[in-house]
């Protein structure tokens, strides 16, 4: 997205002030890019002092998050591979898969089978809810920078569809805090990082329910959704090619062999993550010579 000059020279002043301040240092993981800094200077509509807010109100969640701050439990609770992944997403399970005709990631949410009294019998909610965080934080982590390198382009922002077939208002009053928790911390902490979400078998229920999370989001949060019945599966395609969107969406996707679609994690950051692998045991295999 190309900018004004103005708002060129108040991303200059931005980066200058905040490094001045301290509010990030070279090497921190919230990123130190134009891009990162871009997207706090976007969701305060390039107020200097709002943005200089909003970054140094992420920064301190950064630290504090987990008890031991966003990276220590990133490296403690890796979002693709932990014990009770599996449990949690036959809950409510929540997973990047591929990438949109723009090269976009998709991130795919199903709530239909949300259960928490049953899940929290198998997993504590202070599991859960970390599970839901470090899902967050891989997106700007190693998602987006992953599929920019894919793309041969800058890709800033994630598609979401989440699909509500089977969900109804006794489950959104389980989930409701949950809910409301996740948006604020997308909203307030990963700003701008959404570019589209579409839902997909909104129920009879869903005007009430929409009625009660619309005042949760920003605005221009608002202006990105689209609310979708059963006929769902044409928008989806034109959005996303077939051989990218799972079968149950309506796609020919089944990452078979990989665990399915919902645990495959399949995309280019999954590609990285397995070439890194391949790296380590070949570098572990010669020094083991």
């Amino acid at each position: 997205m190309s900018l004004t000059p103005e708002e060129k020279e108040t991303l200059e002043v931005f980066r200058k002030q905040v490094f001045d301040e301290e509010i990030i240092r070279d090497g921190d993981s919230v990123g130190t890019d134009g891009a990162t800094l871009l997207r706090f200077l976007r969701a305060r509509k390039f107020n200097l002092n709002e943005s200089k807010k909003m970054l140094q109100n992420c920064q301190q969640w950064r630290k504090t998050v987990g008890g031991d701050g966003i990276d220590a439990l990133y490296d403690r609770l890796d979002p693709y591979d932990y014990p009770e992944r599996e449990e949690i997403f036959k809950s409510w399970s929540m997973y990047f898969h591929k990438a949109n005709k723009k090269g976009r990631p998709v991130n795919i949410q199903f709530f239909g089978g949300l259960n928490l009294p049953e899940l929290y019998k198998h997993v504590t909610p202070e599991k859960h809810w970390e599970a839901i965080v470090v899902n967050a934080d891989s997106l700007t982590r190693e998602v987006l920078p992953a599929a920019s390198r894919a793309a041969g382009k800058r890709i800033h922002q994630s598609i979401v569809i989440v699909d509500l077939k089977g969900f109804g208002l006794s489950q959104f009053w389980q989930v409701k805090s949950l809910a409301q928790a996740s948006f604020q911390i997308s909203q307030d902490y990963y700003p701008d990082t959404m570019g589209q979400l579409l839902i997909i078998n909104a129920p009879s229920s869903f005007t009430f329910i929409w009625g009660i999370i619309k005042p949760w989001l920003a605005k221009e949060t608002v202006e990105k959704v689209d609310i979708l019945g059963s006929n769902y599966r044409e928008v989806l395609l034109d959005v996303v090619d077939a051989e990218n969107l799972p079968e149950i969406l309506g796609g020919t996707c089944t990452c078979e062999g990989e665990g399915g679609c919902d645990l495959s994690g399949a995309g280019p950051w999954m590609d990285e993550r397995k070439e890194r692998k391949r790296n380590r045991n070949t570098e572990d295999s010669g020094s083991g010579g």
